[in-house]
């Protein structure tokens, strides 16, 4: 398995069709709602210098600030 295996924006298997709004300009700035690994939905905290996504299997990712 691969990090992109599943879309972060909607959930839903990344090969799979429907897909043009998770690759709008802006979904890009958006924080991931799931996980790429396993399509769980993660918990995610914004803050002004950034966003913190958790996956409860996979762990921590975090913006570049």
């Amino acid at each position: 398995m691969t990090a992109s295996d599943y879309c972060v924006h909607c959930g839903q298997p990344a090969g799979g069709p429907g897909h043009g709004a998770c690759a709008s300009p802006r979904t890009a700035l958006e924080p991931p709602r799931f996980c790429g690994h396993c399509a769980r939905r993660m918990v995610v905290q914004v803050s002004p210098f950034g966003w913190v996504a958790r996956c409860s299997r996979h762990g921590e990712t975090a913006s570049r600030a």
